[in-house]
C-alpha cells in the first residue's frame, strides 16, 4: 500500500482549494439520461473549484421514429429541450472539457462522432492544442465496452493534441466507482439505474480536469 499511499496523494490540488479562471465544456449525448447526469454531476463538481461551466448537448440526429418509439428516449428529449446543443465556439472557448457518452458497441455514439467530424476546421488552425479533455461512459453492463468508449474518444483528442486529464488512481473514490483508470463509467440495469454509486468519482475527475488545465494556462503565460 506503500506506492499506492504516495500515488494517491500526488493529486494536483487538495478538492477543497478553490480554482479560478478555468472555462470548462461538459459535452455530452445522452438518449434516456444517464449522460445527463453525469453531466449535472460534472457541473456541481466543477462550481464547487469555481470554474466558469457550460453544459451543452450534442444535437441529436437519430430519426424522429426511432425516438418516437421509446417512451424513455422521447420523455429524456423532451425534458432536456432547453439545454443547449454545443458550437465550434464552445470548444475555441473552453479551456477545458469533459465528455459523457454511452457506449455504442465498444465505441462512442453517432452523434458524438458528428460532432467531433465537424472539428476539423478548428483542428486545422490550431485552436484545440493543449485542451485538457476527460471522458466518462456508461452501459448495460461492466464489461460492455466502457473502457473502449473512453479510449474511442481519446483517440480523436490525441489528434487534436490535446492534454487527456485521465483520472487514473489519483484517489479512492475510483475503486467505489468500479475502477475505471480511463474516466468514470458507470453500469445502467434495465430499467435505467445506475449500479454503481458514482457521483463522488465524477466530482473528483472533473476538479482535477480543471486543477491539470489551470497548470496549463498558468504555464503558458
Amino acid at each position: 500500500m506503500g506506492f499506492l499511499s504516495k500515488l494517491l496523494g500526488n493529486s494536483p490540488k487538495k478538492e477543497t482549494e478553490k480554482m479560478t479562471n478555468v472555462k470548462l465544456a461538459v459535452i455530452y449525448y445522452s438518449s434516456s439520461g444517464t449522460n445527463y447526469q453525469l453531466a449535472q454531476w460534472a457541473e456541481e463538481g466543477a462550481k464547487e473549484v469555481g470554474a466558469e461551466v457550460r453544459v451543452l448537448k450534442v444535437p441529436e440526429t437519430a430519426p424522429q421514429g426511432a425516438i418516437e418509439s421509446n417512451p424513455a428516449w422521447k420523455a429524456h428529449v423532451e425534458a432536456t429541450k432547453d439545454v443547449p446543443e454545443v458550437k465550434l465556439d464552445d470548444l475555441e472557448w473552453a479551456d477545458a472539457i469533459i465528455f459523457s457518452v454511452p457506449t455504442r458497441f465498444g465505441n462512442m455514439p453517432a452523434q458524438m462522432k458528428g460532432f467531433l467530424d465537424t472539428t476539423g476546421g478548428l483542428w486545422f488552425n490550431g485552436k484545440l492544442v493543449n485542451k485538457v479533455v476527460s471522458a466518462m461512459t456508461s452501459a448495460q453492463n461492466p464489461h460492455g465496452g466502457q473502457e473502449a468508449t473512453i479510449l474511442s474518444l481519446y483517440t480523436t483528442m490525441y489528434h487534436w493534441g490535446a492534454i487527456v486529464a485521465a483520472p487514473g488512481y489519483t484517489d479512492p473514490v475510483t475503486f467505489g466507482a468500479g475502477g475505471n483508470p480511463y474516466g468514470t463509467s458507470v453500469t445502467v440495469d434495465q430499467n435505467g439505474k445506475m449500479i454503481e454509486d458514482v457521483q463522488a468519482a465524477v466530482k473528483h475527475q472533473v476538479k482535477r480536469t480543471v486543477s491539470v488545465a489551470e497548470m496549463v494556462k498558468k504555464s503558458s503565460k
